[in-house]
């Protein structure tokens, strides 16, 4: 019975968990560059010596990271599509006006609260250089941007690539959010499933094996990253 339920075609519901998990893995995969780049962004403002930017790295981070992520969801996807409309009713009244993609909504949503997180992971991160090292290169006649490149990015990464990890496996279980603007991702395809089926237990079980299966392919991943990042670092 349960396989087919799961069969791919008009007998089944493979096909469309499939599509739904597709979903799942683009949005996590394009919310995380944005994610880290808000990160570093947020992470150089809390570190500035000037003091309204450090207050606009700090207030971004304090505020994303104490908002509930669905509640960010549906600001952006509500909020962010009626200012389009407005501006868009603005230029042309008489418009059909313009639709907010759920799945940007999703994007941006995911890569501003993984951005917050992101950035106190790295603050911490570029905390812990060796300033000595720093120093070291602009003596022998490095521009910033190579101290940036070849002494202080290296070791930011290594130091942060636990954290970030961490960051990523909830990044993934999160896109679970998304199902509540609609977009067909691989939980709202199973709760369509479990409507049409009334195989709530079958296919609620298989999305959560789906989920840990994606959790612990990105655990091996990341270990073989740290492996690597940390090659030449001798153990104390």
């Amino acid at each position: 019975m349960v396989l087919e339920l799961l069969a791919f075609g008009d007998t089944g519901w493979g096909d469309e968990l499939l599509a739904g998990l597709w979903v799942t893995v683009r949005l996590a995969i394009t919310a995380l560059p944005l994610g880290l780049l808000l990160g570093f962004v947020a992470a150089g403002l809390t570190l500035s010596p000037v003091r309204g930017l450090r207050g606009l790295g700090t207030g971004y981070t304090t505020i994303m990271r104490g908002l509930p992520e669905i509640l960010t969801l549906f600001v952006i996807y509500n909020g962010v599509g009626m200012l389009l409309n407005n501006v868009a009713s603005w230029f042309n009244p008489e418009g059909r006006g313009i639709e907010f993609s759920p799945f940007l909504a999703g994007v941006i949503s995911l890569g501003m609260v993984f951005g917050a997180f992101a950035g106190e992971v790295l603050r911490g991160a570029f905390q812990s250089l060796n300033r000595g090292q720093i120093e070291a290169g602009k003596a022998v006649g490095m521009r910033p941007g190579q101290v940036f490149f070849r002494i202080m990015l290296p070791q930011v990464w290594r130091f942060a690539l636990p954290g970030l990890g961490n960051l990523w496996v909830n990044l993934l279980k999160d896109t679970a959010l998304v199902s509540v603007i609609a977009l067909d991702d691989l939980m709202r395809m199973t709760q369509v499933a479990v409507r049409t089926t009334k195989q709530p237990f079958s296919f609620l079980l298989l999305a959560c094996c789906i989920y840990w299966v994606m959790c612990i392919l990105s655990e091996i991943v990341l270990a073989r990253m740290e492996k690597h990042a940390n090659r030449g670092v001798r153990r104390a």
